[in-house]
């Protein structure tokens, strides 16, 4: 999508990665949605969240196809179409597995990032995927994509396969075909395991630093303490 010119693709990192405090709002629309907690989101509420946004596409955003269709009415919608054995089995071993990730559990207890993060994350799967992924998993995949069907007006949907490349794209989205650009495939998730590790450790230490920041103010406070009362018990004893 950035090589057409939407620059601005909310996608799941611009959440788990870029702006961590917009898992705050989705966690307030999971909940006014799946447990009545507050009030559904209007078309402000989503613009507050996505209005710098050109597109949007993946999850959070797909577990509220219906709210955003309806609060965007004007937008065309690209159905990219897999199939779902294969998706769900890609899943189990990405998104799922970071899921139940014993690490980024552990971390959100202490991490800044991942203490919003993961939370939303969790409740994402046990509201949208009806709590149970891999039993589940299909048949909500299978659901989504017959609701969007009914959803959207024939003429502002586009049923597409990554495979049939930039022309159908282009075509419905009224963009030129990139030139010497090969359809990209930056989705490889193939080293997803490794790459989420990295990120763990990286706030790791960043809790590990923050920590011992912590620790030496404390220091200097009891040192700043013990100094000032020992040069009043040396003053007094001259």
């Amino acid at each position: 999508m950035k090589q057409l010119g939407y620059v601005d693709t909310y996608h799941m990192m611009s959440c788990s990665i870029e702006n961590p405090p917009d898992a705050l709002l989705w966690m307030d629309a999971l909940r006014a949605k799946y447990d009545g907690v507050g009030e559904p989101f209007t078309r402000k509420d989503w613009d507050r969240l996505l209005g710098n946004s050109q597109a949007v596409c993946d999850w959070p955003a797909c577990a509220f196809a219906k709210e955003l269709i309806e609060a965007y009415p004007e937008a065309k919608v690209v159905l990219t179409g897999r199939d779902v054995d294969s998706w769900h089995a890609s899943t189990m071993r990405t998104v799922w597995w970071r899921v139940t990730d014993p690490e980024l559990r552990i971390l959100s207890h202490f991490s800044w990032a991942a203490s919003m993060y993961y939370p939303m994350l969790k409740k994402f799967f046990d509201t949208f995927f009806e709590g149970d992924f891999p039993n589940r998993g299909k048949a909500v995949f299978t659901r989504h994509y017959d609701e969007v069907r009914s959803l959207v007006p024939k003429e502002k949907l586009l049923e597409y396969r990554v495979t049939d490349g930039w022309e159908p794209l282009c075509k419905f989205l009224g963009e030129p075909v990139p030139k010497d650009c090969p359809f990209p495939n930056v989705n490889d998730n193939k080293d997803f395991v490794t790459r989420s590790r990295r990120r763990n450790r990286r706030q790791m230490l960043n809790v590990a630093l923050q920590g011992l920041e912590m620790l030496v103010i404390i220091g200097l406070f009891f040192y700043l303490i013990f100094h000032v009362q020992w040069r009043s018990l040396q003053s007094h004893r001259s």
